[in-house]
């Protein structure tokens, strides 16, 4: 049963539209609720209303899009309230400016969408395989080197696309982002699907608005550059060229493999020129639409105004700590007399008590002005300087007065462990950790404003590859237990949007990453020739030196010496990797750890030669990789190396297609296998190492996967012998036909809809009428898999309850 919403708001407030869009989705609920809907139809829609299954399987993450962060005080109470009222109280602000709420029990979240909406707020595709949140520089409008103030330019756009029919098709998500200039790191237009820069340019002996757009670039487990699709588009074109775009991605997108279905992968396969023509030939074709200039004639319609004239602080009394928290979290505004106010929140979270505290702040100092950022803080615009003090003091008091917005301190983390069903580790441990150390231990002024960026894993939510210094979640297996390690990333940074991106250096374990970042910087600043920024100087340092650095923290602790180094950051119980299971290793075990270690070699050296310019080398060394990574896992199988072609059919039929490895990750040895290396520039090798890097860390999951599951086994097999009972000869049975099960799939602790997608791929190399028996876990496994499975045609003949699994015996159908 939902809850009753404790605080009253105005129905009548929210626009038919949307009462209609919050009505359907409640009928939905209901509908799969009572068996009427299957669970794989509804999970496309809940997504494309923002709402998300945790990792804990009994509730909800529900995201809210804020376009270009803009909020009021009236919305940021509702936030508030509704964080009270369905969540844990914690408002947490994403690295998209959009607003999450964590474990919200999925039978409140039609009420908490009305609430939403009735502020001007929704939900709406704000997660699936749609237009995402779109994102913009938060000082828009009051930047001192903005070309012009984007603000609505983006809130147009966002509009525009936000359930339009050219935008609900696409094979995957789509993600834009606009910036006011070229130099800044706001709006990060080089790591989006399209990339909005205001420029200006003269026609006509007159200044016109336009864009230089960006196309094709994303982060993830595989991040792209985006390219240049025009140096300027006027502003009359941005919304059909962005439909356009939408067009060619629907039509060319990758719809059967996921992991390849970002418009990066479209842009790449066909390079820009091709690309381009394709959408300005789609552009020909477009209707006109009224709606793609309607905005321009009122752009000043959510100009900001301040609240007080301006001023100056001069003379002005200060509180203690006022000092620090204005050197960092204060900026002039474009307007003199004025200031942004950045409030730092740890971790990006902020209360429910909080937000409301900071809605009447905003009513009384700065008319509403209140936006979100991508580093997870919220930014209030028009303070006039003579307000700074007694604004620092009411920030204090309700514990939002902390220094350090956007330095070193200021870390920004996914959810990792703690919610998402894909962490590894848990990023924001680690973060809430150094944040401590940083505090504790102070900085110095010449590092302090580097950014640190922790994702769970590979796949750069958290935007680690534009870090300074990012790590990602990873594993390593000592003796019988794993240890929680991060893979360090570095020589990106976020400046000239987004403008370089960082590679993987080597793993350190999470106990150590303090020291290292320390030992690090204290490098730089004896090292660094004058002017030489950090990202410059750890290229100049090179691979191998940073290398040898992060040696000298690789031996820890056995289990035995030491069990906290195989705890988590932040955790209290024994690392484990909960991300599926694989299959059993048998007794391969040594020749396992020694290719895999082969392995890793390879991508080292990969990278060394990268750093020297010699890419058709490194590429070469990340394809060698993968092909050991590879050997590595059919050793598991008692096969041995005869050649690159027997291991790549071999790997393809024993763990890709029955869906043991990460499909994202393994198409990128088949894809490897295909390249002519003697082209390759700096972009395809940096992708090739990062592809390699990814594969090889795939097969150290499923081995230790596989372990995992050994062990298991083992105990298991122990404990029968242990309760098995004195043998008693029995009379022979008689012998009766019985249909012969020609196959069998152990899927127990693999989740939904991992188990259905490995039974339907082994289904389809059988005959039909063959009979497979799989065995699967209690709850959704047991109620989704043979649902979608009767569905697909086949037929489930026998079902026993064995413990806490289920064996199911399936006849495959026509």
């Amino acid at each position: 049963m939902g809850t009753e919403s404790l605080a009253p708001y105005n129905v009548e407030a929210i626009p038919p539209d949307d009462a209609r869009a919050i009505e359907i989705y409640e009928i939905q609920l209901g509908r799969v609720q009572s068996g009427q809907m299957p669970e794989e139809i509804f999970l496309e829609f809940r997504l494309r209303h923002g709402v998300y299954g945790q990792r804990d399987n009994g509730s909800q993450m529900i995201r809210v899009k804020i376009p270009f962060g803009g909020l009021d005080a009236v919305q940021l109470e509702m936030l508030g309230d509704i964080a009270e009222e369905f969540s844990d109280n914690i408002i947490h602000i994403t690295t998209r400016q959009d607003v999450q709420y964590h474990y919200v029990d999925i039978n409140n979240t039609p009420e908490l969408m009305r609430r939403l909406a009735s502020v001007g707020i929704t939900t709406k595709e704000a997660c699936g395989n749609v237009v995402r949140n779109v994102t913009a520089c938060p000082i828009s409008g009051v930047c001192n080197d903005e070309a012009f103030d984007v603000t609505p330019y983006s809130k147009a756009l966002s509009a525009f696309l936000l359930g339009h029919p050219d935008a609900q098709d696409f094979g995957r998500k789509f993600k834009i982002a606009f910036s006011g200039c070229e130099e800044h790191a706001c709006g990060l237009a080089n790591m989006h699907d399209i990339g909005a820069v205001a420029a200006i340019k003269e026609v006509d002996g007159k200044p016109k608005r336009g864009f230089k757009l960006y196309v094709g670039g994303g982060l993830g487990a595989v991040p792209h550059q985006a390219k240049v699709f025009d140096e300027f588009v006027p502003e009359e074109e941005l919304l059909p060229i962005s439909q356009a775009i939408s067009r060619v991605f629907t039509r060319l997108g990758e719809r059967k493999n996921r992991n390849k279905a970002r418009i990066k992968f479209v842009v790449a396969k066909l390079g820009i020129e091709e690309f381009r023509r394709l959408v300005l030939e789609e552009r020909e074709q477009l209707r006109d639409d009224p709606a793609w200039t309607a905005y321009l004639s009122d752009l000043d319609a959510d100009e900001e105004t301040p609240l007080k004239p301006p001023t100056q602080l001069n003379g002005a009394t200060k509180p203690e700590g006022f000092d620090p928290w204005y050197a960092t979290n204060v900026r002039p505004q474009s307007q003199p007399g004025y200031a942004v106010v950045n409030i730092t929140l740890p971790l990006g979270d902020i209360t429910a008590d909080q937000a409301r505290a900071l809605a009447g702040m905003s009513r009384k100092y700065v008319k509403d002005t209140i936006r979100t950022t991508v580093e997870q803080n919220i930014v209030l615009r028009w303070v006039t300087m003579t307000d700074l003090p007694a604004l620092y003091r009411e920030l204090k008091a309700i514990g939002l007065g902390e220094p350090g917005a956007e330095t070193i301190a200021d870390i920004t983390a996914c959810p990792g462990t703690d919610s998402c069903k894909l962490g590894i580790s848990s990023s924001r441990g680690l973060a809430a950790h150094l944040r401590n150390h940083f505090i504790t231990t102070g900085v110095k002024d010449e590092v302090k404003d580097l950014r640190i960026k922790i994702s769970g894993c590979p796949n750069s939510c958290v935007q680690h590859h534009i870090a300074n210094i990012g790590f990602f979640g990873s594993s390593r297996r000592i003796g019988g237990h794993i240890a929680p390690y991060y893979q360090v990333i570095l020589g990106g940074h976020a400046i000239e949007n987004a403008g370089s991106y960082g590679l993987a250096t080597g793993k350190i374990h999470g106990k150590h990453i303090p020291q290292f970042i320390e030992d690090l910087t204290d490098k730089y600043l004896d090292e660094r020739h004058d002017g030489e920024s950090f990202t410059d100087y750890v290229k100049r340092l090179g691979k191998a030196e940073i290398k040898t650095i992060l040696s000298q923290y690789d031996p820890i602790p056995s289990y035995e010496e030491d069990p906290s180094y195989y705890v988590d950051t932040g955790d209290t119980k024994e690392f484990q990797l909960k991300t599926g299971v694989g299959e059993c290793a048998g007794q391969l075990v040594e020749v396992v750890s020694f290719k895999l270690e082969e392995a890793d070699r390879l991508i080292y050296e990969a990278g060394l030669r990268f750093e020297s310019d010699a890419y058709v080398e490194s590429a070469k060394r990340a394809y060698e990789a993968m092909i050991k990574a590879a050997d590595a896992l059919l050793t598991t199988e008692g096969l041995q190396y005869i050649d690159d072609e027997t291991t790549i059919t071999e790997f393809r039929n024993r763990f890709f297609e029955p869906g043991i490895v990460f499909a994202g990750f393994g198409a990128h040895l088949f894809k490897a296998a295909k390249e002519d290396v003697s082209t390759f520039d700096q972009e395809l090798t940096h992708r090739r190492v990062e592809e390699a890097t990814l594969f090889t860390e795939e097969a150290h999951n499923v081995y230790n996967r596989m372990r995992i599951r050994q062990e298991e086994e083992q105990r298991g097999r122990k404990k029968k012998r242990e309760a098995r009972p004195a043998r008693i000869p029995k009379a022979p049975p008689k012998t009766e036909k019985v249909e012969e099960i020609v196959d069998s799939l152990d899927l127990k602790g693999v989740a939904c809809p991992f188990n259905y997608v490995q039974t339907k791929i082994r289904l389809e190399q059988m005959e039909i009428g063959q009979l497979l028996e799989i065995t699967i876990d209690d709850g959704e496994p047991i109620e989704n898999v043979p649902k979608s499975l009767t569905n697909d045609g086949h037929k489930i003949m026998d079902t026993k309850k064995i413990g806490q699994h289920y064996r199911l015996t399936i006849r495959k159908g026509e």
